[in-house]
């Protein structure tokens, strides 16, 4: 079975560590990439990493990763509240796909509580900063382990 894991991040992530550092934090999507991969090398993972603010790339890489991988890693950031699509893409995945925000979007305006993506992924990691994305490596690593 593939090691392959994409991690896919939705529109504005690509201002990490410039943006509102004060809930998302200093810390780069560079800087996630590069600790991403890392654990990725110990987990026996290899990484696709990318970002888009165009919800249709990210909706293009979902189908790409149903040819080639083995779980999915996601912010949708705000797709994660507005894209059916999104949703729609990642039913037609059958492996574990893990939810990530870097905040705690139950804390914060009330449209965030609301999460298409939730209602396809596997777990769902919020509020522990850029930490969630190795959290949801972890996680996909073991369920690829548990066969699932």
């Amino acid at each position: 079975m593939s090691r392959l894991v994409y991690i896919l991040n939705g529109p504005n992530l690509n201002l990490l560590g410039k943006r509102q550092p004060h809930i998302y934090g200093h810390e780069t999507m560079a800087d996630v990439e590069r600790d991403c991969r890392a654990l990725a090398a110990e987990l026996k993972l290899d990484v696709v990493f990318h970002q888009s603010n165009r919800e249709y790339e990210i909706i293009d890489w979902i189908h790409e990763a149903r040819e080639t991988a083995c779980g999915i890693v996601i912010n949708p950031a705000a797709f994660t509240h507005t894209s059916v699509a999104v949703l729609d893409a990642l039913n037609t995945f059958d492996h574990p796909v893990i939810e990530v925000h870097i905040s705690n979007v139950h804390k914060r305006e009330e449209f965030r509580h609301k999460s298409f993506v939730s209602l396809r992924a596997d777990g769902v990691i919020a509020g522990c900063g850029t930490l969630g994305y190795q959290l949801g490596l972890r996680r996909i690593a073991q369920l690829v382990a548990l066969g699932g």
